[in-house]
């Protein structure tokens, strides 16, 4: 029995596979992941193509960083360190953008420098 999947196919998902970053960054927002917080997690997760998750470990359980309710739900308190995962063809750059958000505590205009 053949394989349903052309090369180019595997090629393909081989490359996106590869191209996975992940970083930690500290929440110094005193309200910690609440409401506004994880309303602009997602809003810029869901600006990328990329596969993007959250987690409170390196080692995971990792939650969909473009779902408004997961994100809350992590109910990181302030302090915490959150670790950003994605995987795709912009990974790297919505890493970068989501680490940055979170450092400049969430402020208008930190979202995605272009």
């Amino acid at each position: 029995m053949s394989d349903p999947m052309t090369m180019g196919e595997k090629a393909a998902l081989q490359a996106a596979a590869s191209l996975r970053t992940t970083s930690p960054v500290v929440l110094n927002h005193e309200g910690g992941l609440h409401a506004r917080p994880s309303i602009k997690v997602t809003q810029l997760a869901k600006t990328f193509r990329s596969d993007i998750r959250i987690g409170l470990s390196a080692e995971g359980p990792w939650t969909n960083a473009k779902s408004v309710s997961r994100v809350m739900a992590l109910k990181a308190p302030i302090y915490t360190t959150l670790y950003f995962a994605a995987e795709g063809e912009d990974a790297e750059e919505a890493v970068t953008a989501l680490v940055s958000l979170v450092r400049s505590d969430f402020a208008d205009g930190a979202d995605r420098a272009k």
